[in-house]
C-alpha cells in the first residue's frame, strides 16, 4: 500500500507542484490551504507524512505542528517543515516543536524527494 503524504501550503503553485512530485514518486496525495484544514485531515485520517509550510494565515506551520504533537494518537505522524525563512532561529524552532526535518524555499524537487524518500524509509 502506497504511503500517504499531505501537503499544506497557502500558496497554489507549490501545492500543486509538490502534490505532482509526491503523485510521480508513487505517494498517496491529500492537500489542505491552511493551518486548520491541515490540522482537520491529519486528524480524520493521520498520513505518514506532511508537508507543511510554516508561514499560513490564521494557523501557522508551527502551531500544527504543535497541535500534532501534542497528541498521542498522532505519534506516528512525520513532519517536514518548508519555508521561505532559512534563517537558523526558524529551523531550531520547527525542530524544537518536534518537526522531523526542514525544507528552506526556494528548494529543488530533488530535495524535497530524497528528504522524504529518506524519512518513509522508502
Amino acid at each position: 500500500m502506497a504511503k500517504r503524504v499531505l501537503v499544506v501550503d497557502d500558496e497554489p503553485n507549490i501545492v500543486l507542484s509538490l502534490e505532482y512530485l509526491m503523485r510521480r514518486e508513487g505517494y498517496e496525495v491529500q492537500t489542505a490551504a491552511d493551518g486548520e484544514e491541515a490540522l482537520a485531515r491529519i486528524r480524520e485520517a493521520p498520513p505518514d507524512l506532511v508537508l507543511l509550510d510554516v508561514m499560513m494565515p490564521g494557523l501557522d506551520g508551527y502551531r500544527v505542528c504543535e497541535a500534532v504533537r501534542a497528541d498521542p494518537a498522532l505519534a506516528g505522524v512525520r513532519i517536514v517543515m518548508l519555508t521561505a525563512k532559512g534563517r537558523d532561529v526558524e529551523r531550531e524552532r520547527g525542530l524544537a516543536l518536534g518537526a522531523d526535518d526542514y525544507i528552506t524555499k526556494p528548494f529543488s524537487t530533488r530535495e524535497v524527494a530524497d528528504k522524504v524518500r529518506a524519512i518513509l524509509g522508502a
